[in-house]
């Protein structure tokens, strides 16, 4: 008797290859940038190099596909301290994830936004700044509402003291620490004042 609904193995293990690609990819960026090495990210996943660029086919792809599922646990993060935290927390904290993520990359999603050229790649990454402005602003608006914010303070300011933030931290020798202690400082300024590491 032959083997009976091969297909749907074939799936579960196709997914569970992309998903070891993409946690491998997302650790080598934080490590090395967008020059981050193919076949090191190939040999962390587990999988040979056809199998990686059958997946994805070249580097911005791969290097894409990073950064829009970092996005959305993002904006799941933003959704949970919403739920579990009160709201000038709630921002604080992920603001304060924001800025490490971008430091962390050490310039990869820059350098992703400058190479992409396709309308498709723009009109997604496009589609990723919306949604972070918009988990940002409903956490910002809940923060404001309960006077624990500035009313003056917009959410694009938020993201770009983000963004500020991780240019500043991405090339020290533990950028996700430094950035957290640059947010906790600039954050205080808002009248939600966070945590500020020491060391």
């Amino acid at each position: 008797m032959g083997r009976e609904n091969p297909s749907p193995p074939k799936r579960a293990d196709a997914r569970r290859n992309y998903d070891r690609i993409i946690e491998a990819a997302a650790a080598e960026v934080a490590r090395h940038g967008a020059d981050a090495s193919l076949e090191e990210i190939a040999r962390r996943a587990g999988v040979g190099s056809a199998t990686l660029h059958r997946h994805f086919p070249s580097r911005w792809g791969l290097l894409q596909a990073v950064f829009q599922e970092r996005v959305a646990q993002l904006c799941g993060e933003a959704r949970s301290l919403a739920a579990e935290h009160p709201p000038a927390a709630a921002l604080t904290r992920w603001l304060t994830s924001l800025a490490v993520f971008g430091a962390v990359t050490r310039g990869a999603a820059r350098s992703l936004l400058q190479a992409t050229g396709t309308n498709a790649a723009s009109a997604r990454d496009s589609r990723c700044e919306q949604l972070l402005m918009e988990a940002g602003a409903d956490l910002l608006a809940r923060a404001q509402a309960d006077g624990t914010v500035r009313d003056d303070v917009t959410a694009l300011e938020l993201l770009s003291l983000a963004n500020a933030v991780s240019l500043a931290a991405e090339h020290t020798p533990d950028a996700a620490h430094h950035a957290t202690r640059l947010m906790g400082i600039a954050l205080e300024g808002l009248g939600a004042p966070g945590p500020v590491p020491r060391g």
